[in-house]
């Protein structure tokens, strides 16, 4: 009860200059973090209107995915007890992964490391907007093939064009609900951000090897270093910003016969070249609803 001050503000008691000069201070090193725009509230609005913007995704010619691609990596669901619904690989970021103004003369960006997660929105946007970068040298414009080491790294601006990383799970480092293999995104590239293609079917490996990789198509995605492929988990659920999403982990998944589940199928996502403005998988949904109308519509006719 001693700080308390029982008399009007006007009245000098204690050590009222002293209070003064603090109540001074952090009036104005609240108007400095304004002007900076680095107060929670500003970093929580810049966040959701820089990473929920729209992203033009690429548009293949000939049906294949090539190095410089902007694509949307997805994972179709399925699951025979968990019922696993669709997914997109998506950045997980919150007001302090943004950098500030006073540290760097850039725009403001993401700073890594970032978590990602399976985001059940399937709008192409900032945060889940990935590149096919090459690790050999190769050039944009050529044609990935499977087993051909890769990156994905995020688009440049707010993105901050940050690389898709893992590396073997210890007892510190480890995926938060599952505990397996961890995913995140780092600012330095080294070996741990390479990854290559894998042909889904196990029979027809072999005979695929060196072939391009078509896009829609369902593909493994493994890790260069653990040979673990990237997998989605409908069973361990993400409290993000952005809502409840899946888990996502570097893990392989056997069923009886030695092939992969479909926790580890994913697709290479790719805009419509007549409308580049959504993707293959956005245009899916709209087809399969008109359809369900319509048959809706037929029946009440009927």
């Amino acid at each position: 009860m001693t700080h308390v001050r029982t008399y009007n503000p006007r009245v000098r008691v204690g050590n009222w200059e002293e209070d003064v000069t603090l109540e001074e201070e952090t009036l104005k090193n609240f108007v400095l973090q304004k002007d900076r725009g680095e107060l929670t509230v500003q970093k929580e609005g810049a966040l959701r209107q820089n990473i929920l913007k729209p992203v033009s995704l690429s548009v293949s010619s000939d049906g294949f995915l090539h190095f410089g691609d902007t694509v949307m990596l997805v994972n179709s669901g399925g699951g025979e007890h968990e019922q696993r619904g669709s997914c997109v690989l998506s950045i997980i970021a919150d007001s302090s992964n943004i950098s500030s103004q006073s540290d760097t003369n850039l725009a403001p960006h993401l700073l890594g490391p970032l978590h990602v997660g399976g985001s059940h929105s399937m709008t192409p946007c900032v945060r889940n907007a990935f590149i096919i970068t090459s690790v050999d040298g190769t050039s944009d414009g050529e044609v990935l093939r499977y087993d051909q080491s890769f990156a994905l790294r995020t688009t440049a601006g707010f993105a901050g064009e940050l690389f898709l990383t893992s590396d073997h799970k210890t007892f510190l480092k480890c995926a938060k609900k599952s505990r397996l293999q961890e995913l995140s995104l780092v600012e330095e590239f080294d070996f741990l951000c390479w990854w290559k293609v894998i042909y889904f079917d196990p029979q027809e490996r072999f005979e695929n090897e060196g072939c391009p990789v078509q896009v829609n198509s369902k593909v493994l995605i493994s890790h260069c270093k653990t040979n673990q492929c990237l997998a989605a988990l409908g069973n361990h659920i993400l409290w993000t910003p952005f809502g409840k999403e899946y888990e996502l982990t570097a893990h392989t998944f056997l069923d009886s016969h030695k092939a992969e589940k479909d926790n580890n199928h994913w697709l290479f996502f790719m805009a419509h070249p007549a409308n580049q403005n959504q993707s293959l998988m956005q245009l899916q949904q709209d087809s399969d609803t008109t359809d369900v109308q319509e048959d809706t519509q037929v029946k009440e006719c009927t």
